[in-house]
């Protein structure tokens, strides 16, 4: 939990400076990235529910990337004559759908108990 943090952390720094060109402080950064993870060890004491747990929340970011990957790679303003065509298209918004889809189960599963047959 606590290495996945630093790897976000650390990712979210490079995004955020380089893309966004956002400064903010590393204390900041540390702290908002930081807390959580301990939020989660405080809660689930139990190292293994724990990292299932941190999977589970790092899963809630997947829409937040792909949709708008999915987005920009299909517009004429943003790739030009690189765009995606219509075949790729049709392709990326049923593999969108799909991992939103499964994440959704995912969430749901985790914290309803369902345990998934083997």
């Amino acid at each position: 939990s606590l290495a996945s943090t630093s790897v976000g952390a650390y990712a979210g720094s490079e995004i955020m400076g380089g893309l966004l060109h956002v400064r903010v402080p590393l204390w900041a950064r540390r702290l908002v990235t930081l807390i959580p993870a301990l939020i989660v060890l405080w809660v689930y004491p139990n190292p293994s529910w724990a990292l299932v747990i941190s999977q589970v929340a790092l899963s809630f970011g997947i829409p937040f990337a792909i949709i708008p990957l999915t987005w920009y790679t299909a517009s004429k303003d943003v790739m030009g004559d690189y765009r995606d065509g219509t075949a790729m298209k049709i392709a990326m918004a049923a593999v969108s759908a799909l991992i939103v889809a499964l994440n959704f189960a995912l969430i749901y599963l985790t914290f309803t108990g369902v345990d998934m047959p083997a």
